[in-house]
C-alpha cells in the first residue's frame, strides 16, 4: 500500500497510508487529540476528520481551543438546534444558521413567535438528539441533482431552494446527522454525542437576507462549550458582560447617544463621551508624531473615477453611499487609503526619503444592514487611527517590528497586557508573486521573532493583496477584541503605479503597510467602557475632580478652588445642588468621577483637603497645593 507524508504544525512528518482519514491520523498521535478534535485543515482548507489524504500535505487538527475548531463546534450544535425545532414545530421553515464571534444563532420562518419560555423544551429536544449520538455525514451531489434530494426533506422550503439556486458550483454538500439533513459547506464535528453543553440565550427579530423588504424570521441565539463547567463560566461572564454594556453605561455616564433624527449608525457624542475620544486622538497623535508620522487630511467626499482605479467601486460598492456633483459621481469613503495614495503620488520620490509614514484620523462611512448596527461596535460612520506606510522591500522588517513595538506600548497604556497574534499568510486566491508573498510573509514572522513575540499563524488566513499580522486584546473578564492590524499590499501598488527612485537612478515599485493600532476610535471606546466599567482611568476620565460643597456657604471657596485646578489642566466641577452630602457623593459614584472632595468649615479654614476615591478609600489632611500637583502629574504620567 503507498504511503503519503503529513507534516503536522511543529514540523514533524508522519508516513500514513494513503486514503487514510485525518481522525486516523489524530488517533496515531494520541487518543486525547482523537477525542477532542472538531475538525482539520488540509493544506490551509477546512475538512470534515472523515477526510481522506491522498497525497503528501501539511495537517492541523483542530480542537475546540483553535478559533476555527470553536466556528465547528458552534455551528455543529447550531444543526442540532435547527434538527430539535424541526421535530418540535413541523410548520416552521429554517433560513440560515451560522457560527459567529460567540457562539451561534438559526433562523427560523414560523408565524407564532417564539418566546425564551420555549427555550427549555428545545432545549430538552436537543439534549435527545446528543444523547443518540448521531454520526455526522457529508454527502455531496451535482447541484441538479440536489434540488431532487431536497424536496424529499423535512428541511425543503422556498429558502432553501433559493439558496440551492444562488450557489455558483456544480457539486453542492450535505451533513446527515440521523433524520435530519441540512445543506451545508461545512466541516463538522464527526457525531452529535459530543455536543453536550449548550444553553439558548436569546430570540430576536431578523429579515430574511438582511432585507427588510423580505421575510420575517425569528432569530435564535446561543452559545455551547465541550464541558459543563466551561459552559457555567461562560454564562457567567455573559452576566458580567450584561452589566458592563457599554450602551447601558453610556446612558448612565451621559457619553454617547443615536438619534433616529440622524440616523442610526451614526454616533452623537456627548461632551463627557467626547472628551475622552479628543483624549484618546491626543494621545495617539503625540504617538504617532514621536515616530515620525506626518499628519494627512483629505475631503470626505471623492470621485468615483478614484474608486473605480482602488477596486472598491467594483467590490466594495453596495456598502458605499454616492452622491452627484456637477454631473460627475463621487463617492463618500469607505477607506482613506486612496487618499493617502494620491497624496503619495503627487510628487517624486527617492529611496533616501523612505519610509515615507502617514497618519489620519480618518472618518469613514459604509452600508451596514440596521439589522447588524449595536452601538460604538457596529455603526456607518465612524474613524479609524489609520496610518500607511510607503517603503522599499528592505524596509519591511525594520518597520513592521517597530510597528508591533508602538501597538503594544499602546495596548499596555489602557490596561491590556494579554493579547494574541495571528499572522495570516497568502490565501488561495491573491495577487502577486509567490515570491514576493513569501519574502513579505518572512519579513513579518522574522519582526515577531526578533521582539520574541509569541503568536498563531493563520494559513491562508490573509488578504487577497498581502499577508497581515493581527493582535487581539482581552478584557477585564477574558473576551478578546481584535484591535491592531498590520497589513502588506502588493494590489494598490500596482493598481495606482505607486514608485520610488532607487539608488540605480530607476524606478521601483513601493511596498505598501496599511495599520490602524486602536482599529476605530469607535469600537475601542466601546471596549475601553466595557474593559473598565465605565471607572475610566484618572486621565480619561471627563470630570476628574469634583468638589462637593456641604453647604452654600462653601460654593464660593470651591469655584476659586475648581478654578485653580483647571489651570493647571484637572477637569473639575463644583456640585452645588442642594443634595445633602451623602447624596453628593452617591451620585458622584454613580457617575465613577475617580476624586471627590468634600469642603466644609474645616477644610475651608485650615486649606488641607480630604480626598475620597470613587471606591470609598479616604485621605485626610492634604494641603491643596499638594494635591493639585500631585494629581496633575498623575494625569500626565497617565497613571
Amino acid at each position: 500500500m503507498s504511503k503519503v507524508k503529513v507534516t503536522l504544525p511543529d514540523g514533524a512528518v508522519k508516513e500514513v497510508a494513503r486514503g487514510s482519514t485525518c481522525m486516523q491520523v489524530a488517533e496515531a498521535i494520541g487518543p486525547r487529540l482523537a477525542l477532542a478534535a472538531m475538525a482539520a485543515k488540509v493544506d490551509g482548507k477546512l475538512v470534515d476528520m472523515s477526510h481522506q489524504l491522498e497525497k503528501d500535505c501539511k495537517l492541523q487538527i483542530l480542537t475546540f481551543k483553535d478559533a476555527e475548531g470553536k466556528s465547528v463546534f458552534w455551528h455543529s450544535v447550531n444543526h442540532v438546534l435547527a434538527q430539535a425545532v424541526a421535530e418540535l414545530y413541523p410548520e416552521v421553515a429554517l433560513g440560515i444558521g451560522p457560527a459567529i464571534d460567540e457562539g451561534f444563532y438559526y433562523d427560523f420562518f414560523r408565524p407564532t413567535p417564539f418566546t425564551p419560555d420555549d427555550f427549555a423544551k428545545i432545549e430538552a429536544k436537543m439534549e435527545e438528539i446528543v444523547k443518540l449520538d448521531y454520526k455526522v455525514h457529508r454527502i455531496e451531489m451535482h447541484k441538479a441533482e440536489a434540488a431532487k434530494y431536497l424536496a424529499k426533506k423535512k428541511s425543503f422550503n422556498r429558502f432553501r431552494l433559493e439558496i440551492l439556486e444562488g450557489i455558483p458550483f456544480e457539486s453542492v454538500s450535505f451533513y446527515e446527522q440521523g433524520p435530519f439533513v441540512d445543506m451545508c459547506e461545512g466541516p463538522h464535528v464527526p457525531n452529535t454525542g459530543c455536543l453536550k453543553a449548550f444553553k439558548l440565550t436569546k430570540v430576536a427579530a431578523a429579515f430574511w437576507r438582511g432585507d427588510a423588504k423580505r421575510e420575517q424570521l425569528q432569530r435564535i441565539y446561543g452559545i455551547a462549550y465541550p464541558t459543563k463547567k466551561e459552559l457555567d463560566e461562560h454564562l457567567a461572564m455573559l452576566e458580567e458582560a450584561a452589566k458592563r454594556d457599554h450602551r447601558k453605561i453610556a446612558t448612565q455616564l451621559d457619553l454617547f447617544s443615536v438619534s433616529d433624527t440622524v440616523g442610526g449608525g451614526l454616533i452623537l457624542y456627548h461632551p463627557n463621551g467626547a472628551i475622552i475620544r479628543s483624549q484618546l486622538e491626543e494621545f495617539m497623535r503625540q504617538e504617532n508624531l514621536k515616530r515620525g508620522y506626518l499628519p494627512v487630511y483629505q475631503p470626505h467626499l471623492i470621485k468615483s473615477d478614484l474608486w473605480k482605479t482602488s477596486g472598491h467601486y467594483d467590490n466594495y460598492k453596495e456598502n458605499m453611499f454616492f452622491t452627484e456633483i456637477d454631473g460627475n459621481e463621487y463617492g463618500i469613503k469607505p477607506m482613506n487609503c486612496p487618499g493617502h495614495i494620491t497624496i503619495y503620488n503627487t510628487g517624486s520620490h527617492s529611496y533616501k526619503e523612505l519610509p515615507l509614514r502617514y497618519f489620519e484620523f480618518g472618518t469613514v462611512y459604509r452600508q451596514e444592514l440596521s439589522g447588524v448596527l449595536s452601538g460604538l461596535f457596529r455603526v456607518r460612520g465612524f474613524t479609524q487611527d489609520d496610518g500607511h506606510l510607503f517603503m522599499t522591500p528592505g524596509q519591511i522588517q525594520g518597520e513592521v517590528r517597530d510597528l508591533l513595538q508602538f501597538a503594544l506600548k499602546v495596548l499596555k497604556t489602557f490596561g491590556f497586557s494579554e493579547y494574541v497574534i495571528t499572522l495570516s499568510t497568502k490565501p488561495e486566491k491573491a495577487m502577486g508573486e509567490n515570491a514576493a508573498w513569501e519574502k513579505a510573509t518572512n519579513a513579518l514572522r522574522s519582526s515577531l521573532e526578533d521582539l520574541k513575540l509569541a503568536y498563531v499563524v493563520d494559513e491562508g488566513g490573509g488578504a487577497f493583496y498581502g499577508p497581515k499580522i493581527d493582535i487581539k486584546i482581552k478584557d477585564a473578564i477574558g473576551r478578546m477584541w481584535q484591535c491592531t492590524t498590520i497589513q502588506l499590499d502588493f494590489n494598490l501598488p500596482e493598481r495606482f503605479d505607486v514608485t520610488y527612485v532607487g539608488e540605480d537612478g530607476k524606478k521601483h515599485r513601493c511596498v505598501m503597510v496599511h495599520r490602524a493600532i486602536f482599529g476605530s476610535f469607535e469600537r475601542f471606546f466601546g471596549v475601553l467602557i466595557e474593559h473598565y466599567a465605565g471607572a475610566f482611568p484618572l486621565w480619561l476620565s471627563p470630570v476628574q475632580v469634583t468638589l462637593l460643597p456641604v453647604n452654600d456657604g462653601h460654593n464660593g471657596f470651591c469655584n476659586e478652588l475648581a478654578e485653580k485646578m483647571r489651570a493647571k489642566g484637572i477637569r473639575t466641577q463644583v456640585d452645588d445642588s442642594q443634595e445633602k452630602t451623602g447624596a453628593k457623593i452617591r451620585n458622584a459614584q454613580l457617575r465613577k468621577i475617580p476624586l471627590m472632595l468634600v469642603v466644609g468649615d474645616k477644610e475651608s479654614a485650615s486649606g488641607r483637603l480630604a480626598v475620597r476615591t470613587r471606591d470609598g478609600k479616604i485621605e485626610e489632611g492634604i494641603a491643596i497645593d499638594e494635591f493639585i500637583a500631585r494629581t496633575a502629574k498623575d494625569i500626565e504620567d497617565r497613571r
